[in-house]
């Protein structure tokens, strides 16, 4: 079964889950060779199915919104992005709009789950979703 963890960006947990994978050259080569950072302005949304991590969404509060900027689903799995953010749009401030910068190949994952895009460049686009909205 698929369950995601909330975590806070500085907490020991946190490391001691995702460790190898944000060290891991196949996982920063599929974040485009950018490496993974976090502090206490973060909360990590963690996917985890029997023990084994499925991804991680960390989200970073900053100011009137709250960002994701790196992410982490193994395989691109479908249900993995689904639950990391419904989870994430569940558990944010709901006066804060959720953004995200989100590599165009996983820009429908992100559109299934009411994001619209803002901007587009030319390897991501910037998407938003505004947390107090209403599912379907």
């Amino acid at each position: 079964m698929l369950t995601v963890i909330q975590l806070k960006g500085t907490e020991p947990k946190l490391y001691h889950m995702v460790a190898s994978l944000v060290m891991n050259p196949q996982v920063i080569k599929a974040n485009n060779n950018y490496p993974f950072k976090t502090n206490e302005k973060f909360v990590w949304f963690v996917a985890v199915e029997r023990r084994k991590v499925l991804g991680f969404l960390p989200v970073e509060s900053r100011g009137n919104e709250c960002i994701i900027n790196n992410y982490y689903v193994a395989d691109d799995r479908n249900e993995v992005f689904d639950a990391l953010l419904a989870e994430a749009a569940t558990a944010l401030p709901p006066d804060k709009e959720l953004t995200a910068v989100v590599q165009i190949q996983h820009r429908e994952a992100f559109e299934r789950n009411a994001f619209e895009v803002t901007k587009e460049w030319k390897q991501y686009v910037k998407m938003c979703r505004n947390s107090h909205e209403t599912e379907e």
